[in-house]
């Protein structure tokens, strides 16, 4: 779970020293599954997101401590985009031995396009995390989470959820509206501690 009570300013203080274990868990946990996602849309194979996601983990951290990395002079989204980006290069290039270049090579000079991917994952990234602590940090009944997930995620109708879930049509209504309300609490405190490092 995504520490909410520590800004990435705190995170990053905690990372210039080897002694904080906590401060690299919680650095993983923010990005790890943000960087494997993004080297899929960039189209490596899940080892090889894998691989580059640990690598850009790795890679930023003991290059932060080394003081190459200065929030001064750089964003840490564009830190971050050049190691997978580098990453993805180096596995096509030994994909094509040469030969002619991979779809989706342009992507990869478009900084603006990485950007944009980088984004589009990053909301999705704070919706999927934002959605587990619905789940798993408030009180609500499993059926109230089911209704919202029923009529929002899989797109039922109201009336097939009540009949599916034993509930009034009004009842579902509900379910959906405090869920909503929950939802953008969580996604807003999300955004805030992705934004802090913009």
């Amino acid at each position: 779970m995504i520490d909410l009570t520590r800004t990435t300013t705190q995170l990053l203080e905690g990372l210039r020293h080897s002694d904080d274990a906590e401060a690299w868990m919680q650095f993983e946990r923010r990005y790890r599954a943000l960087l494997h996602n993004f080297a899929r849309k960039l189209g490596l194979s899940d080892a090889d997101a894998e691989d580059a996601a640990q690598e850009a983990i790795t890679r930023f951290i003991t290059e932060y401590r080394q003081g190459k990395y200065d929030r001064e002079k750089g964003q840490l989204r564009a830190w971050l985009i050049g190691i997978v980006r580098y990453r993805v290069l180096e596995a096509r290039r030994r994909q094509a031995r040469n030969a002619q270049p991979l779809p989706g090579d342009d992507l990869l000079e478009d900084e603006q396009g990485l950007t944009r991917i980088w984004d589009q994952e990053r909301r999705e990234h704070i919706l999927r995390n934002a959605m587990e602590q619905l789940r798993t940090q408030t009180s609500m009944a499993d059926k109230t989470l089911n209704a919202f997930d029923l009529l929002v995620t899989r797109q039922m109708s109201p009336k097939d959820v009540a009949q599916s879930l034993g509930m009034s049509v009004h009842d579902v209504y509900l379910a959906k509206n405090r869920c909503a309300t929950r939802l953008r609490e969580f996604i807003e405190q999300l955004e805030t501690v992705y934004d802090a490092e913009q």
